[in-house]
């Protein structure tokens, strides 16, 4: 049988920008243009803790042999525990994610329509996008995933334009005048809006799910986690700030359609509409990928006993609708939860809260990868460097945690207190699976290993 084709570091560094360059990225330049463009440094501390991040996922990548990806990495320090609650808070970051993408969504719908939407329309309107693109997935995965493939694009194509050729319509005067409108100190404006730019990259752990289809992984795949992670910070530092030199300040801060508005500005309100049609298009294809994905982490995890067995359940076509339902239910209660007059705000809300829970498993692995070197027996050297990254990434992690805000950490510090209280439940069930055998999986390690089970996540 012929071998498969391996990609090139090039390729995969290629695959790991695409991958972040999603729909997180369509509602930021409004968002930081309300601290302003000095905001630019948060996308410097950013880069720099996502780069910190990337690389110790990789190292985790490299090394762990346990299925579950993050949980699997938790597992190696903090046992079933860990594991589970890896599993859990990502899966809520995530369902809080999506309700976010489909703000988003009505936020350049309503700008292209030219409507303006009551807080109780916005809502239903996400609702409604949660609920079509959780029934479109019903059939399976093989439509929806080249969907989501080309329309991606509807965000990747604006950004890069906006990049390149924005240049051209630049003013350094409009620029200056948006720089610091509320004469933050530098300290507080670095970290003012750390968790929204941590917002376009996560599922950045997610690049390091190509192991075993590149070549010579122990030297390419931390280089193209790397250098895609990097890439993509270059792409979000200039898009944002090219925006912020092109719209005035307090209008770019009340967008809710920012990358429509500039090129309306560029060109002729014909094109911006054509790009908001676009991002909207891609924010559905983001969805639609996501809606399964988060069913399958669900069921992956209920596979294993750490969820309920009813997430488990997939039809003829393997797909788990009962486990949909559940969760599509969940987002909606999200969403009328998060209702607010103010579109943006709803979107702050729900992306710090998304952050904040996403950050669990963050620190959880970082903490684990000590562990994990000892275990698989790397050389002192070498793990004192990759050690010292994990901690410059948790480090940075907590900084991201702190300027989410009162409100995100309280709701995602109860939500994760209530993940250790739902283990008092799921650990009688982890225990009678442990009895037959389920769990006893040695402690492995390599230099090139991959679990099927780690897949890559579909573009936010």
């Amino acid at each position: 049988m012929a071998q498969a084709q391996k990609m090139s570091v090039v390729q995969l560094t290629l695959l790991t920008a695409v991958n972040m360059l999603g729909s997180g990225i369509v509602m930021l330049p409004a968002k930081l243009a309300q601290v302003g463009a000095i905001s630019i440094l948060s996308w410097l501390v950013t880069a720099i803790g996502s780069l910190a991040l990337a690389y110790a996922f990789a190292r985790c990548g490299m090394l762990s042999r346990k299925s579950g990806g993050m949980g699997g990495y938790a597992e190696y320090t903090f046992g079933k525990g860990g594991n589970y609650l890896t599993n859990y808070t990502y899966g809520l970051s995530l369902l809080i994610a999506n309700v976010a993408i489909g703000v988003t969504a009505v936020g350049y719908i309503q700008v292209l329509l030219g409507v303006t939407l009551s807080a109780v329309q916005i809502t239903l309107c996400t609702i409604g996008l949660l609920w079509l693109t959780t029934f479109a997935n019903f059939g399976g995965t093989r439509i929806t995933g080249r969907i989501g493939a080309i329309t991606v694009w509807g965000v990747i194509a604006p950004v890069v334009v906006v990049s390149t050729v924005g240049w051209f319509w630049f003013k350094a005067d409009v620029y200056a005048a948006g720089w610091n409108p509320h004469q933050m100190p530098w300290f507080d404006a670095a970290g003012a809006s750390v968790s929204i730019t941590l917002w376009a990259f996560l599922g950045l752990e997610s690049a390091c799910a190509n192991t075993d289809a590149v070549e010579n992984p122990e030297r390419n795949v931390p280089i193209a986690v790397l250098g895609g992670t990097l890439g993509a910070a270059v792409v979000y530092i200039v898009s944002t700030n090219v925006v912020a030199g092109i719209i005035d300040n307090p209008t770019l801060a009340a967008s809710t359609a920012p990358f429509g508005l500039v090129f309306a500005q560029m060109f002729n309100p014909m094109v911006g509409n054509l790009v908001m049609a676009a991002m909207v298009l891609a924010c559905v294809g983001s969805l639609l990928g996501w809606q399964f994905t988060i069913a399958q982490v669900f069921k992956s995890s209920a596979d294993t006993g750490y969820f309920l067995p009813v997430f488990s359940r997939v039809n003829a076509a393997g797909t788990p609708i009962i486990g949909m339902l559940i969760l599509l239910a969940v987002q909606t209660a999200m969403a009328l939860l998060t209702i607010s007059p103010d579109l943006s705000k709803q979107f702050d809300v729900l992306v710090n809260l998304a952050v904040v829970t996403n950050l669990v498993p963050y620190i959880l692995s970082m903490a684990a990868l000590m562990t994990l070197q000892k275990v698989c027996e790397v050389p002192p050297r070498k793990a004192l460097i990759t050690n010292l990254v994990a901690w410059l990434a948790a480090a940075y992690s907590y900084l991201a945690l702190y300027s989410s805000g009162e409100q995100a950490l309280m709701m995602g510090g109860l939500a994760t207190i209530f993940g250790y209280t739902l283990f008092g439940f799921v650990n009688n069930r982890l225990m009678r699976l442990e009895a037959k055998g389920v769990f006893q999986v040695p402690v492995q390690c390599t230099s090139a290993s991959h679990d099927p089970a780690r897949s890559a996540a579909p573009i936010r």
